[in-house]
Order: C-alpha cells, then sequence, then structure tokens
C-alpha cells in the first residue's frame, strides 16, 4: 500500500531569488508605462465616445426686474418658445459648448437698467459668468451688462446618441464603404505586385537584386503625403500627364489607391520574400522527378509553401491602408475615409465625442485584421527541417530577362515617383516658371512650419530610438528571461501586442483625453516633446517587441544556468553577453524606430504644439496652404535624412557585427 504521507506532501515552490525579484519588477515597471501610455488613453477615449451633450433649458430659472420688482421665475425654455431662436437639434453640442441666454431675450440691451437673476435648480448644472464656472442652485444676480457675459453649459449623458447620429448620417456612413473598398482593392493590387517582384528575387538568376531590394524599400523612407504630392505633379489639373487620365479625376479613389500601393508594397514585398526564401529544394525536385509542369508545381508547392506569407502581408497592407491618414488628406478629394473623418472632427469641428465615435468604428476593422493575422501566424508549421536543402533557383534566361523586366518597370515606377518630388522642390513655380532653385527649401517662409520642425524631427527620431530601443529591448529581455510569473508575462504580452492593432490617429486622439485632463498627474508632458516621443515609441511598440523577442528565443537557455551556477548578477549576462550577441536585432530595432518616427503623421497630428510641430505635420500645413512644392521638398528633406540614417545603421553594423559576431563564424 502507498504511503500516502508521500502522496499528499504540499507541492515545493521554487525560491525566488533577488534577481528574479528585480526582473519582475521591470515587467511591471514597463507593464505599468504600457498601461498608462495605452491602456488607460484607450479607454478614456472609449468611454468619450458614449458621452453626449446637450442643453436642458428646463435646468435654469430666470427672473427680470425692469424696474417695478422681481417678476415672475421662468426657464430659459419658455424664452425660447417664445422668439423661436433654437430648435432641438440646436441643442445639441460637444462637450466644450455655450449658448448664451440673452441671445433667446426679445429686444435685450446691455445698456439698459433691468436687472437678472439666474440659478441653476439643483446642483450639477452649470452656467458661466465671464470666467466663473456657477454649478450652486443659489440665485446670481446681474446688471444687463454683466448678463450679456452670462453663458449655459452643456449637460452630460452617457448612451449611444453618438452612435445613432453617426450611422443615421449618410455622408459619414459612407466613409466605412469607402474605407473598406480602398484598403481591399488596395490590398489586391500590392500583393500581386509584390509577390511577382518577391518571385523575382527568390526564384530567378536575374542580375542587380541586391539594387532592386534597396530601390523597392525606398518608399518606406518617406511619409505617405509623398506619393500623393507625386501623383498630383504627375496627373493633377495641371500635371505633366494630366492628359493621360482623360475624364477621369486623381483627386479621389483612383489616386489614394495607387498612392497607397507605393507607399505599403515594399511592406508587403519583404514579408512575401522572406516566405519564399524558406523553401526546400527537396519538393521542388520530386515535382521535377514526377512530370509536374512549372504551372503545376508553382500551384502546388510554391504557393501552398507562402500561404502564410500572403495572409500575413495581406493583413498588414489592409491595415496600413484604412488607418492612413496623409495620403487622403492629401489626394482624396471630397472622396471621405475614416481617417480623415476623425480629422475633419475634430480639428474642423472640434467635437471630440464624435471623433472618438469614428475612432471606435475604424478601430473594428483594424483589431479585426489583426486578430485574424495573429490567428493564422499560430496554424503556421515550419517549412523547413534539419534535414532540408536550400533552394538555389536554376539559369532560366527567358525567366531571367521577363523577372529582370518586371523589376526594372517597378523600380523605374518607384525611382520616377521619387525623382517627381525632387523635381517639384527644385523648380520656382510650377508650371509657368520652371527655373531650378533651392526657394522651396527656404522654409521659414513658409505657412505650415519652418526648418525648426525639421530639426525636430530629427531630435525626436534619436530620443525615440535611443529610448525606445531600451525600453523595448529591456522588456523583452525580462518577459523572454524572467522565470514564473506566468500570470504577469501574459499581461505583459498582451499589452505589448496591443499597439499594431491600433491606428495612429485613434491613438493621438486617445493622448488628448486623457493627458490633456487637467486632473492628471501627467497633464504636464502635454504639449512637449516628451509626450511626442512617448507616443511614437508606444505606437511602433509591437514590431520592435517581436524583433527583440526572435533575437532573445536564439540564445540557448543554458546561459542563464551558467551565470546563476557561477552566481553572476543578471544584469552582468544582460550586459556582456545578451547584449553583444543580440547587437544586430539591436541595432534594427533602433533604426526601425528612427525611419518610423521621422515619417508617422497620423499619431501625432493631434497632439503637437506650435513649438514641436515636425517634418511630417509641416508638409501637412504647407499642403493644406497651396505651397505644394514646399512640401514635396520637406518630403524629400526626411527621404534623405532617413536615406542617411540607413547608411549610418548599414556601416556601424557591419563594422561592429565583425567586432562582436566573430564566434558565428567559428
Amino acid at each position: 500500500m502507498a504511503d500516502t504521507s508521500t502522496l499528499s506532501a504540499p507541492r515545493i515552490k521554487p525560491k525566488v531569488g533577488r534577481d528574479d525579484r528585480i526582473m519582475r519588477a521591470f515587467i511591471l515597471v514597463i507593464g505599468l508605462y504600457l498601461v498608462v501610455t495605452l491602456a488607460l488613453p484607450l479607454y478614456t477615449m472609449l468611454s468619450k465616445s458614449f458621452n453626449t451633450y446637450s442643453f436642458d433649458l428646463t435646468r435654469f430659472e430666470i427672473q427680470i426686474d425692469k424696474g417695478d420688482g422681481w417678476g415672475e421665475t421662468i426657464t430659459p425654455q419658455t424664452l425660447n418658445e417664445a422668439t423661436g431662436k433654437y430648435k432641438p437639434e440646436d441643442l445639441k453640442t460637444s462637450s466644450d459648448g455655450r449658448l448664451s441666454v440673452v441671445s433667446m431675450i426679445e429686444g435685450f440691451s446691455f445698456r439698459a437698467k433691468t436687472l437678472y437673476r439666474l440659478r441653476n435648480i439643483e446642483a450639477g448644472g452649470a452656467f458661466l459668468s465671464g470666467s466663473e464656472r456657477v454649478t450652486d442652485s443659489e440665485w446670481h444676480e446681474y446688471t444687463s451688462n454683466e448678463f450679456r457675459r452670462v453663458v449655459l453649459k452643456p449637460v452630460k449623458a452617457t448612451g449611444l446618441d453618438n452612435f445613432v447620429q453617426y450611422f443615421s448620417n449618410p455622408s459619414l456612413f459612407n466613409s466605412i464603404f469607402n474605407s473598406l473598398f480602398i484598403a481591399i482593392t488596395t490590398t489586391i493590387i500590392t500583393i500581386t505586385l509584390a509577390f511577382t517582384f518577391a518571385y523575382a528575387l527568390a526564384r530567378s538568376r536575374m542580375r542587380y537584386k541586391g539594387l532592386f531590394r534597396v530601390i523597392a524599400m525606398a518608399p518606406i523612407l518617406v511619409p505617405s503625403l509623398l506619393p500623393g504630392i507625386a501623383l498630383v505633379y504627375l496627373f493633377g489639373r495641371q500635371g505633366m500627364l494630366h492628359d493621360l487620365m482623360g475624364d477621369q479625376s486623381i483627386y479621389g479613389p483612383i489616386g489614394i489607391i495607387a498612392g497607397s500601393v507605393f507607399f505599403t508594397f515594399p511592406h508587403a514585398m519583404i514579408i512575401i520574400q522572406t516566405a519564399l526564401s524558406i523553401s526546400d529544394a527537396r519538393l521542388f525536385e520530386a515535382s521535377d522527378v514526377l512530370g509536374a509542369s512549372k504551372t503545376k508545381t508553382f500551384f502546388t508547392v510554391t504557393l501552398p509553401g507562402a500561404r502564410y506569407g500572403l495572409i500575413s502581408a495581406s493583413f498588414v497592407v489592409f491595415n496600413l491602408v484604412i488607418t492612413d491618414f496623409g495620403l487622403p488628406k492629401v489626394i482624396g478629394g471630397q472622396f471621405n475615409v475614416l481617417a480623415v473623418d476623425i480629422y475633419k472632427q475634430v480639428i474642423g469641428q472640434q467635437n471630440f465625442e464624435m471623433g472618438a465615435v469614428v475612432s471606435v468604428v475604424l478601430l473594428i476593422p483594424a483589431l479585426l485584421a489583426f486578430s485574424i493575422d495573429r490567428i493564422m501566424q499560430k496554424k503556421q508549421v515550419a517549412l523547413l527541417s534539419s534535414r532540408s536543402v536550400p533552394y538555389e533557383p536554376k539559369v532560366n534566361k527567358r525567366f531571367d530577362r521577363i523577372m529582370f523586366s518586371y523589376a526594372l518597370l517597378v523600380g523605374g515606377l518607384i525611382v520616377g515617383t521619387l525623382a517627381v518630388c525632387q523635381y517639384a522642390a527644385l523648380i520656382k513655380f510650377w508650371p509657368y516658371d520652371l527655373t531650378l532653385s533651392l526657394t522651396n527649401y527656404d522654409f521659414d517662409v513658409m505657412d505650415g512650419g519652418g526648418w525648426g520642425s525639421f530639426y525636430n524631427s530629427i531630435k525626436l527620431a534619436i530620443m525615440v530610438a535611443i529610448i525606445g530601443t531600451v525600453v523595448v529591448f529591456t522588456g523583452a529581455y525580462m518577459v523572454e528571461k524572467a522565470p514564473g510569473f506566468g500570470l504577469g508575462r501574459g499581461i505583459f504580452q498582451f499589452l505589448a501586442m496591443l499597439p499594431m492593432a491600433i491606428p495612429g490617429m485613434v491613438l493621438g486622439l486617445a493622448y488628448i483625453f486623457f493627458f490633456n485632463n487637467p486632473d492628471n498627474p501627467f497633464n504636464f508632458i502635454y504639449g512637449t516633446l516628451a509626450i511626442l516621443v512617448i507616443c511614437t515609441v508606444t505606437h511602433f511598440y509591437t514590431v520592435s517587441h517581436l524583433t527583440a523577442l526572435t533575437a532573445l528565443k536564439q540564445m540557448d537557455k543554458e546561459f542563464e544556468s551558467v551565470s546563476a551556477s557561477l552566481k553572476q548578477p543578471f544584469y552582468k549576462l544582460f550586459s556582456r553577453v545578451t547584449v553583444p550577441v543580440c547587437l544586430p536585432a539591436i541595432l534594427d530595432i533602433s533604426i526601425y524606430l528612427f525611419v518610423n518616427a521621422m515619417t508617422t503623421v497620423s499619431a501625432l497630428i493631434f497632439i503637437y504644439s506650435p513649438d514641436t510641430t515636425l517634418a511630417s505635420v509641416a508638409m501637412l500645413n504647407m499642403d493644406d496652404a497651396g505651397d505644394i512644392a514646399p512640401a514635396a521638398a520637406m518630403g524629400m528633406m526626411i527621404f534623405y535624412a532617413n536615406s542617411l540614417a540607413r547608411l549610418i545603421h548599414h556601416f556601424a553594423s557591419k563594422g561592429l557585427y565583425a567586432k562582436t559576431q566573430a564566434w558565428r563564424k567559428r
């Protein structure tokens, strides 16, 4: 018979050491950072979307003394019914609305000696007398001159009225269809073009592959506004190739789709190329032995092997397009999309609650696409085993010439688009004075932003690259290497993955609601460069986090075991082993953050201040002001700055790789 005392012995939990506590503390601190900079702002924005504001005229009482004593007590509603000044729909407002009382009084004169008294019927109502906010239920007396400055404040309610209003407005509701149409159409075109280009790089023996790969990545280095500006110069009303458009206009869906294909092409190409490069040559040899045709091999071997890459690239492109703001703003014309609707509601109409509603609507397809992509990635199985043989394409002169011609065409379109922008930036006044000049680079005399904006972007990008890399890599290390603490690590991973599904404009609007609240202890960073750094790091956190995790997973856990047996603290292992081994990934994270900080528009358009205007935002402001050529010049400055950063990154990586990664060659 078994010893019951042995079977019922309590489970012994591993002892939590000093290093473990420090690593868990790091996880909590960085997790708290993500809560404050991501979760709480999004929750605040979501709650705002359910807030409605309207003037309830029955909540106030008025008495008037024309010299014969105070008259009967009446409400502003009674006055309004007598004059017919405001209709019920006029009394709906945004949270900062104000309604003048005197506008409802027939024959009011601020010079009259009439006296007025006003009060809230119950505490909780509010009206303003000058800058004084009155919320009590006592009578307050005013002269005619004082009373003209008294305004009523709206009453807050919670419900679905904002959503009902949004979906009952045909023009706003059409934005959903427009956004989906643009995103789906662009995804189909981009994936087709990117797959063919990636196929040329991975499956042909054409020449100049390295050059074509560099050219294909160029659109990543520019803001999404720049292809829109190039399309205006090419196909606009006074464009170089305007006659090719016939009766069609580049301002609208055609322009948005064409520009979207340009700036999403490299994102799709690099994912698909990675999928195509992971191929087992034995499968193609088996197909040849069985006598399968090239077409059948393509559909039975190539496509199935790359399907997860195609799916992932499709959702990446879909998310990029449906959440993009800059390009539709520049070339969309009257064709409304969700991202531009948010901008119009917030900046144009100061209706923040309706902006929050549109943000919630935009969040749904973005989250759905992200969720499906994550599910498909989990189903992906390993395509390479230890016995796999790397695929090496064979020489096929006819096929190689076709692939080279295609790559040359795509590369020419990319280079040509950038060349058009550079040409536009160098001419004095298109199309009347084509003299080459640097006048358009005199940003300090342009509306929308000067050279200070460009320098602000450089400072922002450097700070984001340094701070973001430290925060992201440290967080990834702690969550990957810390033993135990399953719940905390799970929550951290969820928070780290969430930014990829959040559109930039949604995050920016959420920052307004959260950080611009005077009661928020972090309100002091609002309007400073610090909030731009925080927003940018948070916005691009997910890809950086996944890059760090990929590098860390390649390190054997025996390193931690050896370090523990030698009684060395974890930070020595981190600084002397982990960081040097993962240095290539760390440099990749830094350049990724730098480039995106230079080009992003949507996440920062709501939270920059006059002192922190950025180059990408200055481009938008210049375009709004009609200074299209200076906007193109600023866009090219961003391109050159990012190109220089990539070159520095390349040579720095090469030098550091030779010093720190020599062990890989042994």
